[in-house]
């Protein structure tokens, strides 16, 4: 206990003075504790973290927008979510999940979009897809017409395109013409920057004409061949040099000199045939949906490329070539058949046979390696093209979801034939494009993948 003195202001001694009280107090601790803003704060988020079981544990009830937002989060995570129509776990005993009624879910798909940002719906949807089982109601225009697009969206609705009825064929083109269109916007400028150069100095000519040296490389290339230029004496004395400009002495001027342009660089002579052949092998089994989305999308944008002569080519136990369909890649990726099986001996066989300059070739062969056609032929292919010239660029996938699945004994049997394995981020490609274009090593981001 602690005691505090207090004055009194209506009590007197006799003697008339203000009288002094003394009380009891309890110590502080021993107070009723009420969470402070910061605690409340904790105790909410972690309510939203752990979800609807542990309203009880953190003595946390939700309201308003929270409320609304834990449960179209439970609806989704919700334990029993997904195990029976209409399941989950709600307060009460009410119901969570979403059902099996499109209504429900279109009025869920409208909620997400409401509480949380566009990345976070887009992994929420593709969750929603697949534990769920929601890809047959994106068959209905309607719930198309209500989701947030995306790669992994596009991959789906392709994955459905053979079961897809008319009626809803032309909003799934809708939706993959915006995702395509907005890919295109991100990556179409660099990839033509990025190129566009690498083209140009793999057109260095060793015997230029005169009006086609490129000075600055040329330079660059001799200053070892550097020579002081002596200038001719003044009368009646040594000879004299300095900043002035007046010839003289060893030397010359100050900063003159010669270079010997012992090696000459130029630039290529500008013309309408294409530089470089490039081959896009697409492995179109299920596990690369989004590997085929970007490659059909670099594919419209290096076709439309003149100095390079793009080749388009999906396959899984059959092989399709969709090189005349590369003005538009929606018409691209609703060529392709999702799923299936793989036979990449076949489809390089059928490369190999379109190729014509392997000097000037680049084929880019986009695979998870899970080969169900032979494989020792397949390794040999490779190794013939390499011989004849051809850069050979093998990519596990071509997408930006992290480390794939892939073969590990076939692709370190490529890195073994000096056509090394790897994964590539879309923002990456460019850059691998270029390398390959000017024969310099590949940037590989990570060497695991071809050990």
């Amino acid at each position: 206990m602690t005691t505090t003195t207090t004055t009194d202001p209506g009590a007197t001694d006799p003697t008339g003075e203000t009288m002094e009280r003394t009380t009891a107090q309890a110590p502080r601790t021993a107070r009723a504790t009420v969470p402070q803003a910061p605690d409340a704060e904790r105790l909410r988020r972690w309510r939203m973290v752990l979800g609807a079981d542990s309203a009880d544990s953190t003595g946390c009830t939700l309201t308003g927008q929270d409320a609304a937002m834990d449960g179209a989060l439970n609806a989704l995570y919700g334990g029993d979510a997904g195990k029976k129509p209409g399941g989950g776990r709600g307060a009460g005993g009410r119901s969570a999940g979403l059902g099996a009624s499109a209504p429900s879910v279109a009025r869920w798909l409208g909620d997400i979009r409401t509480y949380f940002p566009s990345s976070v719906v887009q992994v929420m949807q593709r969750d929603a897809i697949d534990r769920l089982g929601l890809a047959a109601l994106l068959l209905e225009p309607e719930m198309l017409e209500a989701v947030e697009a995306d790669v992994h969206l596009v991959g789906t609705l392709l994955s459905l395109n053979k079961a897809m009825p008319e009626t809803t064929k032309e909003t799934a083109r809708a939706v993959v013409r915006k995702v395509v269109e907005d890919l295109e916007k991100r990556l179409e400028s660099r990839t033509r920057a990025t190129l566009t150069g690498a083209l140009d100095r793999s057109a260095r000519i060793s015997r230029p004409r005169h009006r086609d040296i490129d000075w600055n490389r040329t330079i660059r290339a001799n200053l070892k061949n550097y020579l002081p230029v002596p200038g001719p004496a003044l009368a009646g004395g040594a000879g004299v040099s300095g900043g002035s400009g007046v010839p003289g002495g060893a030397g010359g001027p100050e900063g003159r000199g010669t270079i010997v342009p012992e090696r000459l660089i130029g630039y290529g002579r500008a013309s309408r045939s294409a530089k470089k052949d490039v081959v896009l092998c697409i492995d179109q089994s299920g596990s690369m949906a989004a590997s085929v989305v970007y490659a059909s999308v670099f594919g419209a944008v290096l076709a439309s490329m003149r100095t390079l002569s793009t080749r388009l080519v999906v396959f899984d136990t059959a092989v399709v070539d969709l090189t005349d369909q590369l003005d538009d890649p929606v018409d691209v990726l609703f060529g392709t058949r999702l799923g299936g099986g793989t036979d990449i001996n076949r489809a390089l066989a059928y490369c190999q046979s379109r190729i014509t300059r392997p000097a000037d070739t680049v084929l880019v062969l986009i695979s998870d390696l899970y080969e169900g056609g032979i494989r020792d032929e397949m390794l040999k292919r490779v190794a013939a093209m390499k011989a004849s010239g051809v850069q050979f660029v093998t990519l596990l996938a071509l997408s930006d979801e992290g480390a794939p699945a892939y073969d590990h004994e076939h692709a370190a049997a490529l890195g073994a034939l000096g056509a090394p394995a790897f994964a590539c981020t879309p923002d990456l490609f460019p850059d691998v494009m270029a390398a390959a274009i000017e024969k310099r090593p590949l940037p590989i981001p990570d060497k695991e993948p071809q050990q």
